[in-house]
C-alpha cells in the first residue's frame, strides 16, 4: 500500500511539474529589437544592451510575465526598415526618415515613444569640412565633393540635401558625391581629405573630434529625435507596457547610453518636418 501511495505521489508530482513547465512556457515573452548600424555594429550592441535588459525587467514586472529581448542589427537602413514593416522584429529604434519610410510600407506601425533631448523633441545634425579647409559657407561647396550617409539617413541625406538646396546647390553643382553608409565613415572620410564636406549627427562628430579626426562644423541644423516603433503585429498590451516603462523612466541612469534625457509621448505629426525634407530632396 505504501508503495502504491508513493507511485501515486510520483505521478502527481510529475504532472504538477509538467503543468508548471507549461505555465512557464506560456509566461515567457520573447521580443526581438531591431535597428541598423548607423555606427559600428559593436558600438550599437554596447549602446543598446543595458537599456534593453532594463526594459525587459521593468516590462516583466508590469505584465506579470517574464520578458526577454533579443537584438537584430541590420547592416543597412533599408533592411532594418523592411524587417519592421514585415514583422520580422517586434520593435525598433529608427531615425526619423526611416520611420517615414516604414510608415509608408506599413501604415499600422505604431510609435511607442520618442527620445528627449533636454526635454525637447529636436537635436542637431552637422555638415563638416576638414579642420584646415578654407570653406566658410555652404555656397562655397559648389564644384567640390560631398559625403552623405545612408540613402535613407535623416541627417546623412535628407536634411543635409535640404540644407544644400536652401543654399542653391543641387547634386549637379557638386563635383561629385557619394553615400558612405555610417555617420562615422563620413566624418573619417572628410577628415582624411577624401571629401571636401559631409553630413553626420552631432554626437558622432563630437566623438570623432575627441579621437583626433581633423574636422570642424560648417553648419548645424535641426533634426527630430528618434522614435521607438512597434510592429503592426505586436500585442497592444505589450506596446502599452513598453510605453509606460519608457515614459516613466526619465531619471534612470541606464537611459544615458540610449536616450540621455528619457522619452516623450509622440504622434505621427512630429515627423512632418522630415516628410517635407524628403520631398524637398527629390530636387537634389
Amino acid at each position: 500500500m505504501q508503495q502504491s501511495n508513493s507511485s501515486i505521489y510520483a505521478v502527481i508530482l510529475a504532472l504538477g511539474m509538467l503543468v508548471l513547465a507549461a505555465c512557464d512556457a506560456r509566461a515567457d515573452i520573447t521580443l526581438t529589437f531591431g535597428t541598423y548600424a548607423a555606427d559600428k555594429p559593436t558600438e550599437t550592441v554596447r549602446k543598446y544592451r543595458p537599456f534593453l535588459t532594463f526594459l525587459a525587467d521593468r516590462m516583466s514586472v508590469r505584465l506579470g510575465e517574464r520578458v526577454t529581448i533579443k537584438m537584430a542589427i541590420a547592416k543597412e537602413y533599408e533592411e532594418g526598415v523592411r524587417q519592421l514593416a514585415e514583422g520580422e522584429v517586434d520593435f525598433a529604434r529608427f531615425g526619423p526618415a526611416s520611420y517615414v519610410r516604414v510608415k509608408e510600407l506599413n501604415p499600422q506601425i505604431r510609435i511607442v515613444a520618442m527620445e528627449s533631448k533636454k526635454g525637447e523633441k529636436r537635436f542637431k545634425g552637422v555638415i563638416v569640412v576638414h579642420r584646415d579647409s578654407s570653406v566658410e559657407s555652404l555656397d562655397e561647396l559648389v564644384g567640390l565633393t560631398f559625403a552623405f550617409g545612408d540613402e535613407l539617413s535623416t541627417i546623412g541625406r535628407y536634411l543635409a540635401q535640404a540644407q544644400l538646396l536652401d543654399a542653391g546647390i543641387t547634386g549637379s553643382d557638386l563635383h561629385s558625391f557619394a553615400y558612405l553608409g555610417r555617420h562615422d565613415l563620413v566624418g573619417e572620410a572628410v577628415g582624411a581629405g577624401k571629401f571636401a564636406a559631409g553630413a553626420l549627427k552631432e554626437s558622432t562628430y563630437i566623438k570623432l573630434v575627441a579621437k583626433g579626426v581633423s574636422i570642424r562644423v560648417l553648419v548645424s541644423f535641426e533634426n527630430v529625435t528618434k522614435p521607438w516603433l512597434a510592429s503592426a503585429e505586436l500585442d497592444p498590451k505589450i506596446v502599452q507596457a513598453m510605453r509606460q516603462v519608457m515614459l516613466a523612466a526619465q531619471n534612470e541612469e541606464i537611459l544615458r547610453r540610449v536616450a540621455k534625457n528619457g522619452f516623450l509621448a509622440s504622434q505621427d505629426s512630429d515627423y512632418d518636418i522630415i516628410r517635407d525634407a524628403i520631398e524637398q530632396s527629390r530636387s537634389f
